[in-house]
């Protein structure tokens, strides 16, 4: 009775069978037959058959056999797929590399940086970084070169600049590696597409965990998981679930890591993929190392090395070698434990070592073609608009060059005009400086004086200052012929001319000069006699009327790297006095232009980075009396 039961269940489900592939043969022969060029709707036929291999290869038997190139490309591209998820990595080289030629033959390019992507992302998985970067970069540069780019081409950039950041990501360029997802993150979130929202999330996961954000990476993984439950990707909360694992380990919550590895074992089992399940493998036998389970460890560590070992996964042989090093160096057996560092080592060195010399000669090659490639583009367009503007155009082109020539005479005339403006400022404020400094009033003063001392037939000291006084005229003339000075050259000069004025006060002016030794007066330009109006005001406003004990300070010194500050200190009756006195005399007598000394200070400063500033503090005392005044000026060095 069993016996005919099963007889007639085996017949039953062979019916069944073969009515289906009686089926799926029938919609080949239709897809055949009829030549659809449309990929879309071969997909939507396909869509849910695509892990038969079987009917693909149907599909690209019965295609070649009528050249229906759409029908082998579809079919090539979906068994390069199925062979990639079950990591039989040349099988799916060789079915993608066939629909790359028929993409190119039917001249789809949509198609072709898709293709180009799924190579790359092939030699990625085996860490052949070379030829992933190489296909990467061959689909990005098609991808931005199309106008109008459709939605599938948004996502085929997003993909290239996803990819691009996980082989940067290989190399431990992690900040090169986040700039790229950033920029692929912004596609995926226009288009609002979870599934690339997830991976992105992922990958930007890992990027911060290289550079040892782990808490940063372990949002992001949240994030990415999120996204993953959203659409119900199996396959990203196994990736999720390892990487958590991993993270949870780094921040030595072993147990908590166990438990998310464990979570996903099944799953990843399940699904078969082999890049992903060895990656499981060596996150749980990690844990359990942690743990000191090591029998189960070394268990699930000798399976994730073997699986590795056996599909050609570059990064978990690495990982798998380094893991049992540190197992074997717990069990203390040094031997196996030197043996599997070792083994790392060697395999970890060789891959970094061409993987440097990869991101050099890459990146530089990379740049060249762009820049080769941008420069021909650029030469094509000039081309191509000057034969327009030549054959159809030459009127505009004659009103735009009269609008040019226009133009430039009214820039030139304008910019003519303010450049005489400001010499013709420059003349006046020279002259301006020069009557300041020579004023009726100081050269009758000094003439006196000196005058004094030959009427007193004081020959020497009549001598020394007529020859004082003559230096003096000399340097201001040639101050009205410069623009700026230097330093020392200015201090000499307020030396001559403190001096002289000092005769008038029966050299009863303690003047003086206190330099900071750390600066160079020789390198320091400042605008010529700029401090003599400052002086002035000090002998007439706050010494004049003082009785004994007159002083006058000039302290020069370096405040920052951009700035020195020039102190001009009395010790007269202050500025509150003076203006009382100024008010009750019938005829007030002018100081030496302050407001002529700002405006040369501006003119000086405009073409200075930084800007010059003038204060003035009363110096008091305890009980709020006079003590003086000083002035504070700040020169800018740049």
């Amino acid at each position: 009775m069993k016996s005919k039961l099963f007889t007639l269940t085996f017949l039953f489900l062979s019916i069944i069978s073969f009515s289906q592939k009686k089926e799926k043969n029938k919609q080949i022969e239709y897809l055949v037959e009829n030549k659809i060029s449309s990929l879309d709707i071969i997909d939507s036929v396909f869509r849910k058959k695509r892990e038969d291999k079987d009917l693909l290869e149907q599909l690209v038997k019965r295609s070649k056999e009528n050249a229906y190139l759409e029908g082998q490309f579809y079919g090539s591209n979906a068994l390069g797929r199925h062979y990639r998820d079950r990591s039989l990595f040349n099988k799916s080289l060789f079915q993608y590399e066939k629909a790359l030629i028929i993409s190119e033959k039917i001249k789809d390019t949509v198609s072709e940086v898709k293709v180009l992507n799924a190579i790359g992302s092939v030699y990625r998985r085996q860490d052949d970084i070379r030829n992933a970067l190489n296909y990467h970069q061959r689909a990005l540069d098609k991808a931005i070169r199309i106008k109008n780019p459709t939605v599938s081409i948004k996502k085929s950039i997003s993909i290239s600049q996803n990819s691009i950041g996980n082989i940067y990501v290989s190399l431990r360029q992690y900040k090169l590696a986040l700039n790229e997802f950033s920029k692929s993150i912004i596609t995926q979130r226009e288009l609002g597409h979870q599934l690339g929202l997830a991976i992105n999330y992922q990958n930007i996961g890992r990027a911060n965990e290289g550079l040892g954000n782990l808490d940063k990476a372990l949002l992001n993984y949240h994030k990415s998981l999120n996204y993953n439950n959203k659409i119900d990707s199996k396959l990203g909360r196994i990736i999720c679930g390892y990487r958590i694992a991993n993270i949870l380990i780094k921040q030595k919550k072993y147990n908590q890591a166990l438990t998310t590895v464990d979570t996903v074992l099944q799953a990843a089992i399940k699904e078969n993929d082999k890049y992903y399940l060895s990656k499981t493998y060596n996150a749980l036998g990690l844990a359990q190392l942690h743990l000191n389970k090591l029998t189960a460890s070394k268990d699930n560590l000798t399976t994730a090395l073997n699986i590795a070992t056996e599909f050609n996964i570059q990064a978990i042989i690495v990982q798998a070698n380094e893991n049992l090093a540190l197992l074997n160096d717990k069990k203390k057996d040094y031997k196996k434990a030197y043996f599997y560092y070792k083994k790392a080592k060697e395999e970890g060195a060789k891959t970094l070592n061409d993987r440097n010399v990869l991101y050099v000669s890459e990146l530089t090659s990379k740049y060249n073609k762009e820049h080769s490639e941008n420069q021909i583009k650029d030469l094509a367009k000039k081309n191509q608009i000057a034969q327009l503007q030549i054959t159809r155009n030459r009127n505009l082109w004659i009103m735009a060059l009269s609008i040019f020539a226009l133009t430039t005479v009214v820039v030139f005339s304008v910019s003519k005009q303010k450049r005489l403006k400001n010499e013709k400022r420059i003349l006046s404020l020279k002259q301006d400086a020069l009557r300041s400094q020579m004023n009726p009033h100081f050269m009758f003063n000094a003439l006196n004086s000196i005058k004094l001392y030959i009427i007193e037939n004081d020959k020497k000291k009549a001598t020394s200052y007529l020859n004082k006084f003559s230096k003096l005229m000399r340097k201001i003339l040639e101050a009205s012929s410069i623009q700026e000075t230097t330093l020392a050259e200015e201090i000499e000069t307020m030396e001559l001319y403190m001096s002289i004025e000092n005769i008038r006060f029966s050299n009863e002016i303690d003047f003086s000069v206190i330099v900071d030794p750390s600066l160079n007066l020789e390198s320091i330009k400042i605008p010529p006699l700029v401090l003599q109006p400052f002086l002035e005001n000090s002998l007439w406003h706050g010494l004049s009327s003082k009785g004994k004990d007159k002083k006058m300070t000039i302290h020069i010194h370096k405040i920052s790297s951009d700035y020195i500050q020039i102190d001009i200190a009395d010790n007269g009756i202050g500025r509150d006095a003076a203006a009382k006195i100024k008010a009750e005399k019938s005829i007030n007598r002018k100081s030496v232009g302050i407001n002529l000394t700002k405006d040369r200070l501006t003119n000086f400063s405009k073409n200075l980075i930084n800007d010059y500033s003038i204060i003035y503090k009363d110096l008091k005392d305890e009980n709020n009396n006079a003590l003086g005044t000083k002035v504070v000026i700040k020169f800018p060095l740049f």
